[in-house]
């Protein structure tokens, strides 16, 4: 893989966050829209597709995004009702730790399952 390659995935990847944040600046729930949109995902798997992985090196990446994205949901909850009364900084703090606690017990239910997040 060639640095230019790897420049130019930066470049496209950082555009997509940008992208995103100037969207939601003037539009509360188009923002919201554009942020929930798998749009790293997408790219991601295009990289993967460009640089020749195998199709279920790839069908892999989108199987466990979609296990990993599950116990992240509770954040965009915890998110905006702590907000307004602690302030950003700690929100985050607090709706990260919810967001670890989350994936583990979630990992737990479903390696009851056979699913295996673990990394």
């Amino acid at each position: 893989m060639t640095w230019q390659w790897i420049i130019t995935k930066y470049l496209i990847t950082a555009a997509v966050v940008v992208v995103v944040s100037e969207v939601a600046k003037r539009n509360d729930k188009l923002g919201a829209l554009v942020a929930a949109l798998p749009l790293v995902t997408i790219l991601a798997l295009i990289w993967l597709h460009v640089e020749t992985q195998s199709p279920e090196k790839v069908a892999n990446h989108a199987w466990y995004t979609f296990w990993y994205v599950v116990p992240t949901l509770p954040m965009f909850l915890v998110f905006p009702t702590l907000l307004p009364r602690i302030g950003f900084w700690p929100t985050l703090l607090a709706s990260a730790l919810v967001t670890a606690a989350c994936f583990w017990l979630f990992s737990l239910l479903v390696g009851q399952f056979g699913i295996e997040l673990k990394p």
